[in-house]
């Protein structure tokens, strides 16, 4: 007897007709579908006539289902895993899951479909020849502007999610870390009847927000440009800064550029001079 398959299926962001084809008949002819909520899901199930029956994965029951859907696959079942909207995983449950079926030995196979963060790449008119995604920030105001000024020299365009709850702080402490006048776009509610897409400067659209609270409704993906460098600048990548910050705390400057340019390939000096100007911002 083969054994089944795991499918990571992407399920609509907001608007039910972007569904595919294919992740149709997926989730028509597969044994199980694994599903973060049940209960949202069975909506969207119902909206096209997909009996198949649902299981819960999410957080904090992972590790533990993980077990069971592999003894179902070694039985050669079929399943499926889908998120609440969007492609599984893009911060959202299914890595542990995925892990622990590659390692066991079964095949996983991606049924591609809508992402939030790619969509509001695609229309927001920022740089996408790189870009990172963050997803969600802390929720507390000093760790998430710590995460805010590890990502502060990134020259990739950056794309993060955040709840309407947290949006004008978030914004707020952009513009902190960022500098106001860094160019960034919001996008709400996508593929929904009040889709809205709006790129300006960080202070400019922290503006726009407060203006109005209907505007602060929804689900967001903020997208800020990365940092452009000055003439004759330099732009070393965020994540080496860091290395080189963790690293002056058990030794010299000097020491801890000597040390991190041995590790990343960046010169000494590009380094010593990057963190003295970090330092006196």
């Amino acid at each position: 007897m083969a054994n089944g398959n795991l499918y990571i299926v992407a399920t609509p962001i907001g608007n039910l007709n972007d569904i595919t084809l294919r992740a149709i008949e997926v989730l028509k002819q597969v044994d199980l579908i694994a599903a973060e909520d049940t209960r949202h899901s069975r909506k969207l199930l119902d909206a096209f006539a997909i009996e198949t029956r649902l299981t819960s994965v999410h957080d904090h029951n992972e590790a533990d289902r993980a077990n069971y859907l592999c003894g179902l696959l070694a039985q050669g079942q079929d399943i499926a895993l889908i998120s609440d909207a969007g492609t599984p995983l893009i911060s959202d449950p299914g890595y542990r899951l995925v892990r622990a079926v590659r390692e066991a030995g079964f095949e996983v196979v991606t049924i591609p479909g809508p992402c939030a963060a790619v969509a509001a790449l695609s229309v927001a008119g920022l740089p996408t020849d790189r870009f990172l995604f963050v997803g969600f920030l802390p929720a507390k105001q000093q760790a998430r502007r710590t995460a805010l000024e590890i990502l502060q020299g990134e020259s990739a365009t950056l794309v993060f999610y955040e709840s309407p709850k947290r949006i004008i702080e978030t914004l707020q402490d952009m513009a902190q870390v960022f500098g106001a006048e860094r160019e960034a776009a919001i996008a709400k509610e996508l593929t929904k009847a009040f889709e809205t897409v709006k790129t300006a400067t960080l202070e400019a659209l922290l503006v726009w927000l407060q203006e109005d609270e209907h505007r602060q409704r929804g689900e967001f993906v903020v997208l800020v440009k990365g940092k452009e460098a000055l003439s004759g600048e330099i732009l070393i990548d965020a994540k080496v800064l860091r290395a080189v910050e963790l690293a002056r705390e058990h030794m010299p400057l000097k020491k801890a550029c000597a040390l991190v340019s041995e590790l990343t390939g960046v010169a000494k000096n590009q380094l010593y001079d990057a963190a003295l100007k970090q330092s006196n911002a």
